[in-house]
């Protein structure tokens, strides 16, 4: 007999080897009709399995179906194949080679005599969708390697062939055949075609074959595959959001930053994007003082040697610009901890004076391939909101667990409520010892315990000196961006010698805690814009007010106004233009300032403004005094244009 374990706990026996299909058809027909695949653990090992998987053996097993995760890359990955079938159907020519889940979609990558275009995604969409009428089954296959490589050399397949030369003799060789078209994968897939139904292709791209640009270049096509149209349609609308709310577009259109050709990756900052910048800078350091934190500022560029002693040559150099003089190399620094552990070196320390929190708006460099620079998403020069802890082991759990109530604080101060909680633990490549690593990964899980806080732990994704709490912040659409991290690092402080005299008097090194909450400033700053499209909270606004006179008469009243606000602190222009005011209403709308205070000559003889607010929203008329309040209080509490506005767009 073999006994099931299902995920309710609950035991089912079967007098032989049974099928996933089977074992879901015993427990009710209508799991049968909806069932993709399995998940199946047996002795410790956790696989996906086709519904056709026989299992031999007592088991665990979790019936897939779309409403799971793994049941969504299921269809995913069978969509792949449904592409390459229903190219292969319409350009018999064409090589199929790769095709991956990625995140909410996958790609495939053809050889073909010239690339795709946007009509033929067209048929080839309808294609698939013939396919799927047809309900073909997807069965499982396995082959003696020279065979395989013979089929596929036959077919006229030289990239397939070529991979499954590639793969380890110890491998299996599998194929998966769908009507016409089979294609090597190590699978699982769903059992038929008929599961597929909601999907839709999305562009065309170019991609070297394994990456490398002196290999063939292909035509890669993208896609997005969903359990239900109404996810697909909601995907779908999220990312004309994103496109609509795309910072480089915002910063364009309100004049905030440009990027250009002879700087890759680096950002020149216009008055208004670098008054954004300012207000995020200035309330980070409020965050430092009122916190404990001394602020430091450490070199750009430091000797080579320092970054060997570190562990960043050997693990980070691909990443790091360098430079030389007189016979000396030189690192641009691509983070800034190896600085202030010099900081902390520059004189004895002893326990009494820990923790000590340094923090930094620190520059840096990192040497991204261009192909993968984004905006300001991803640059080669950033600006950290860095912080380094030096404490004592007993101190260190009580800093992670008061970090992360810090962040949370300040994330909610920007409008973000939502954080998503991951601890990254030790990857393959690392430094220190693994009774080092199961005390620092120990700390940051307690202290996420301790705060209340969900999280899920993230296997080998930590840095190479140490664990780490990754901080993701979800935005207006769902997206979601990793922001803030909180490391804990054994290794660094010895490497550099770092020491204090503890209360024995011996010399010991410190914990050192790598903690950022807002990561790179740019980023963040490129989330915010696109966050808010734009419409940034009254705090945060480049110009918080704009004041408009109605007429020539009026223009002196406005600028002696726009002089009073700005010596109050208020970041705010005039429009003294000759210009009829509904137009410079609508320009300044479409600039998306938070207020805008309209002045004629009955509002000059009475000492008064009208204010209107962003949205199109008519505050009133009332003295500038009454105004200057009214702002005051949207500043200090930091909402979003103000309590008379909807959120713009």
């Amino acid at each position: 007999m073999i006994a099931i374990t299902l995920p309710d706990g609950s035991q089912r026996q079967y007098p032989g080897p049974v099928t996933v299909a089977e074992v879901a058809q015993s427990i009710g027909a209508g799991l049968a009709r909806v069932a993709l695949g399995g998940r199946v653990s047996m002795d410790g090992e956790i696989n996906v399995v086709d519904t056709s998987y026989q299992i031999t053996q007592d088991a665990n097993l979790a019936i897939l179906t779309p409403k799971d995760a793994d049941g969504l890359d299921l269809i995913r990955h069978s969509t792949a194949h449904l592409l390459a079938y229903a190219v292969k159907s319409l350009f018999p020519d064409a090589q199929v080679t790769i095709g991956p889940v990625i995140e909410n979609g996958f790609y495939y990558d053809f050889s073909y005599k010239r690339p795709f275009t946007p009509e033929d995604l067209v048929a080839i969409e309808k294609k698939m969708a013939e396919l799927v009428k047809k309900d073909e089954i997807v069965t499982r296959e396995e082959w003696a390697r020279d065979d395989a490589v013979k089929f596929f050399k036959d077919m006229g397949e030289h990239y397939k062939a070529e991979i499954i030369a590639a793969i380890p003799g110890n491998q299996t060789i599998s194929l998966y055949r769908e009507g016409d078209f089979i294609d090597l994968c190590r699978g699982p897939h769903v059992p038929n075609t008929g599961k597929l139904k909601v999907f839709k292709l999305m562009k065309v791209a170019g991609a070297y074959w394994r990456g490398d640009s002196n290999n063939e270049m292909l035509t890669r096509i993208y896609g997005t595959a969903w359990a239900t149209k109404e996810e697909q349609d909601a995907y779908l609308h999220m990312l004309e959001e994103a496109e609509r709310r795309d910072h480089r577009k915002i910063g364009k259109d309100l004049d905030l930053f440009h990027f250009q050709e002879e700087g890759p990756g680096l950002i020149f900052w216009h008055p208004k994007g670098w008054a954004i910048w300012q207000q995020v800078e200035q309330y980070m350091r409020a965050v430092y003082r009122d916190n404990g934190y001394q602020e430091v500022k450490a070199p750009q560029i430091l000797d080579l040697s320092l970054w060997k002693k570190t562990g960043h040559w050997d693990n980070y150099r691909e990443n790091m610009f360098t430079t030389e003089s007189e016979n000396r190399v030189y690192g641009l620094k691509p983070m800034n901890c190896p600085g202030h552990v010099q900081i902390f070196n520059s004189g004895l320390r002893s326990y009494r004076d820990l923790p000590l929190r340094y923090g930094e708006f620190g520059q840096c460099h990192r040497n991204e391939p261009s192909g993968s620079l984004h905006g300001m998403m991803r640059v080669r020069g950033f600006t950290q909101d860095d912080g380094h802890i030096f404490c004592t082991e007993d101190q260190m759990l009580k800093e992670c667990t008061a970090y992360t109530l810090l962040l949370q604080s300040v994330y909610a101060d920007f409008g973000f409520t939502e954080v998503l909680y991951k601890v990254a633990t030790r990857p393959e490549k690392r430094i220190g010892s693994d009774a080092v690593w199961d005390k620092a990964e120990a700390a940051l899980i307690e202290s996420l315990q301790r705060t209340g806080c969900e999280f899920e732990i993230s296997p080998g994704e930590g840095a190479f000196y140490g664990p780490k709490i990754e901080y993701t912040l979800k935005d207006a659409i769902g997206r979601h961006w990793q922001c803030g991290t909180m490391q804990v690092d054994f290794s660094m402080p010895v490497r550099l010698g770092a020491e204090f005299v503890d209360s024995s008097d011996q010399r010991v090194a410190p914990v050192m805690l790598h903690r950022a909450i807002l990561g790179s400033l740019e980023r963040f700053i490129g989330m915010l814009i696109e966050n808010y499209s734009g419409a940034l909270p009254v705090w945060l606004a480049p110009v918080q007010a704009v004041v408009c006179c109605i007429s020539d008469p009026s223009a002196e009243y406005a600028a002696q106004i726009t002089q009073t606000l700005i010596k109050q602190g208020f970041r705010v222009e005039s429009d003294l233009r000759s210009e009829k005011i509904t137009r410079k209403i609508r320009e300044h709308s479409m600039q998306k300032v938070p207020y805008m205070l309209v002045v004629g000559e009955k509002e000059r003889e009475a000492g008064t403004v009208a204010v209107r607010a962003r949205g199109g929203v008519e505050v009133g008329v009332m003295p500038i005094a009454d105004f200057s309040t009214l702002i005051s209080e949207d500043v200090a509490s930091r909402r979003n244009s103000g309590s008379f506005a909807p959120q713009a767009d």
